[in-house]
């Protein structure tokens, strides 16, 4: 613990000798002498939460970002005072506070320091606003790393970087260009081998400093609001992600149909044009589940209306897209336009329901339809006008999902992007200006998007994509990373940007594939689709403005290309659609960077490119023009090269060959990848057979497969299939066990397995301690079997 030794920093303040202490269950509140109380409430064995209160006063505890069904409990809790600190002690953890200078100073129980206060809580009085900017600084360990905080475009080991949290629309936007779209104010820790997280509850602009200004000091602190952050530790990173997204909440499953190709470009307009598109991916046989409408669609890009000259009868479109296997996503931005013949601007007027200036006047801004008042979806009664303002467009005109754009919110022709802060926000019924509620803005847009949504797409399930996102807005909706670049170094920014929103909590998350901004060419293309297949969003946009992006918008080699890797996305919906359903019921990160994946290994604290698909598909874009292969780690354990079944065994850089046609791909040994047959869309098909791709491996590997209706909520009444596979292998057998959940009946009644690497020739199988003659398993060579699906083991011997 630092000794209290007198650091002074013009113009701050710190806590001083605690004069008293009490407890309240799970709460420890000790008092300074100088008026600062620090709450330390223990929500689990392994996760605190921190308050600090100035002039003996908390601000009232509310947290848009605070899920109602995060987990708390925690096993034996004992408080002890020694002479000069008190110590709380949970089964994981030990928390000493320093009695004169309220420092921190956390541990596990062998005495390894996990994370330690430098100054600790320190404030500084904000004489322009009121209030206080409130800060906290932590002593950087040896050899420490940071991972996490959303979709900062930097690598993404945040070591020396610093950073800070503003909602910002940036077209085009750079590497290493700050704050974007998001405010996710959390990270990982990670230094000999332990992990731990902090989220730093705080809406208003926050930063935070990762050993930057000061090599030994990795700080963060926010311009007001209170200094409130929580502490999760692993000491494994999949507990520290896992307990944070337990704690801002996970979503409900999507439709599948919202896990396929999407195409959308700035705009698509009129209907034939749009008819002319579909029709197009249906001759080409290129799969395709949805087809977006951008602002064109709007009369007078007024939200919520339709232009009847380019779109005369939406809902017979929409329904005849539909019967195509197209599903149509409409945009809406918050903006409404400032129109006294305008139903929507009228109706909030009337209520009303737009935000004000610090002195009365509405506030105003310009957008694309020009100038605009916005909603305050801070105020709960604006939310359930907002959400009813979709009743027509889902129920009655067959509207399929809703796409909130500019929601950071994005004003045009003003220095700030955004509203002043002296705007006046309700904030469920915490008065405040746009400092506070800035952060938070599009999150409670998407928000009242999706209740609306989700009631009138009922029975269905609602689909929603947000922008602008605050920790938390994964509970509501998709996300993408704003408007990128057509260039390689985007195609980078992609890739690190989606795997470092997986690992801060929201995991539905894709790129513009292709760059929005400029054009790319045919082989940036080719490549960055072999990248979007494998983001749980996957969409092709564009702003329209130098060309058509659609899959067939380059060569034939190029199409080809293209169809091959949308063709390989619809055969890996079920294991995609099992993923997301680990994500949803586990909080577990649907991409998986490779220190996630192994942090034992220190080789991969600081790579960018490589990640894991779920658990058992290992995945490296090609990033450089005129590429016939790329350098790539390939972490410890053996894996088998999707392409051609060779093994590799990992733990070191290796060359990896990767044609224009190829993206490097390896399957862990032991996995078992299910498979659909290629579908033009998501329902296309009665799946007959399951196909399940075995891969080897001496001794033992589980997989899971999860299966529900696609859509619509009797998954929560048990009707879902729930397997899990557990493979042994053995020079001379191979035995999968199977053990089944839930009473879901699939439309196929038997699994083709493919066996890859198996290094016998197969002499005999028995199916739940039956012999089977091997005709009637083996249909299509020595390495493919047909058996039932409701085998509980089956083994194959050589």
């Amino acid at each position: 613990m630092i000794t209290n030794t007198e650091l002074e920093y013009k113009g701050n303040l710190y806590p001083n000798q605690i004069i008293s202490f009490n407890q309240d269950v799970d709460k420890f509140n000790f008092t300074s002498e100088n008026g600062v109380i620090l709450q330390i409430t223990v929500l689990r064995n392994s996760a605190l939460r921190f308050r600090y209160a100035t002039e003996n006063v908390f601000e009232p505890d509310f947290s848009y970002a605070i899920s109602e069904d995060a987990s708390r409990g925690y096993g034996d809790l004992e408080v002890s005072e020694e002479e000069s600190y008190y110590l709380i002690t949970t089964t994981k953890l030990k928390v000493l506070v320093d009695k004169l200078t309220m420092r921190i100073q956390i541990s596990d129980h062998e005495g390894n320091i996990i994370n330690e206060d430098e100054i600790g809580f320190h404030w500084e009085e904000n004489y322009e606003y009121g209030g206080n900017t409130v800060k906290m600084s932590k002593i950087t360990q040896n050899a420490e790393s940071y991972f996490g905080m959303g979709d900062k475009a930097t690598h993404s080991n945040l070591k020396g970087k610093r950073v800070n949290n503003w909602c910002m629309d940036q077209y085009a936007y750079g590497k290493d260009q700050d704050p974007l779209y998001k405010a996710i104010p959390f990270y990982i820790g990670l230094h000999k081998n332990q992990a731990y997280g902090i989220f730093f509850d705080n809406t208003f602009r926050s930063y935070f400093d990762f050993a930057h200004e000061r090599r030994n000091v990795t700080s963060f602190w926010a311009d007001g609001g209170e200094m409130n952050y929580y502490f999760f530790y692993g000491p494994e990173m999949s507990k520290v992600v896992k307990a944070y997204t337990n704690l801002t909440g996970t979503p409900e499953l999507p439709p599948m149909w919202a896990m396929g190709y999407h195409q959308s470009k700035w705009s698509y307009f009129p209907e034939s044009n749009v008819k002319a598109l579909a029709a197009k991916f249906r001759e080409l046989r290129i799969p395709c589940d949805a087809l977006y409408l951008d602002i064109d669609y709007m009369d007078g890009f007024r939200c919520f209306t339709w232009d009847k000259k380019k779109f005369p009868d939406p809902k017979r479109m929409m329904a005849e897209l539909n019967e195509d296997g197209f599903k149509t996503v409409v945009m809406i931005d918050p903006g409404i336009k400032i129109d006294k013949d305008y139903w929507v601007y009228q109706e909030a007027m009337e209520e009303d329901y737009f935000c004000k200036r610090g002195d009365g006047p509405y506030m105003k801004g310009k957008v694309w339809p020009g100038e605009c008042h916005f909603p305050d979806f801070t105020n709960p009664e604006v939310r359930e006008w907002w959400a009813e303002l979709y009743k027509e467009f889902m129920s009655e005109l067959g509207v399929h999902a809703v796409w909130n754009d500019m929601n950071e919110p994005a004003v045009m022709e003003v220095p700030t992007k955004t509203a002043p802060l002296d705007t006046r926000h309700n904030y469920d019924g915490h008065p405040c200006t746009h400092r506070k509620a800035h952060n938070i803005y599009g999150m409670q847009m998407v928000r009242a998007t999706y209740e609306g949504i989700k009631k009138y797409v009922y029975p269905k399930r609602p689909f929603v994509i947000t922008r602008a996102a605050y920790a938390g807005t994964q509970r509501y909706s998709s996300t993408w990373t704003g408007d990128n670049v057509a260039t390689w170094e985007h195609l980078w920014l992609a890739n690190v940007q989606v795997q470092r929103m997986c690992m801060s909590g929201m995991s539905f998350v894709g790129s513009d594939i292709g760059g929005f901004a400029e054009q790319p060419n045919g082989e940036l293309f080719a490549r960055w689709i072999q990248l979007g297949v494998f983001h749980p969003f996957c969409r092709v946009h564009s702003s329209g403005d130098h060309g058509d992006q659609e899959p067939w918008s380059f060569d034939t080699d190029v199409t080809d290309i293209v169809r091959k890797y949308i063709e390989l996305r619809y055969q890996l919906l079920p294991y995609l659609y099992t993923m997301f359903w680990k994500y949803s019921k586990f909080g577990e990160p649907m991409l998986k960077p490779l220190v996630y994946f192994d942090q034992e290994d220190t080789q991969t604290h600081f790579r960018t490119d490589e990640f894991i698909f779920g658990d058992h598909i290992l995945v490296c874009p090609v990033q450089e023009p005129n590429a016939q292969g790329r350098r790539m780690y390939i972490p410890r354990g053996k894996w088998y090269n999707y392409w051609d079944d060779n093994i590799v065994k990992g733990g070191k850089e290796q060359w990896v060959e990767a044609d224009i046609d190829v993206i490097p791909l390896f399957i862990k040994e032991g996995a078992i990848i299910p498979k659909f047959p290629v579908q033009q869309y998501v329902g296309e098909l009665v799946i007959e057979k399951l196909d399940l791709e075995v891969y080897f491996k001496l001794g033992t590997e589980s997989s899971t497969v999860y299966e529900d209706a696609q859509d619509g909520y009797d998954y929560n009444k048990g009707d879902f299939s729930l397997r899990s596979f557990k493979m042994n292998g053995k020079e001379n057998s191979l035995v999968i066990q199977q053990f089944k959940d839930g009473a879901f009946m699939t439309s196929y009644d038997s699994f083709r397995i493919n066996l890859h690497g198996l290094p016998f020739a197969i002499e005999s199988v028995e199916v739940d301690n039956e012999e089977v003659p091997l005709n009637e398993v083996k249909p299509n060579g020595n390495d493919v079997i047909e058996i039932c699906k409701d085998f509980t083991q089956v083994i194959i011997k050589g």
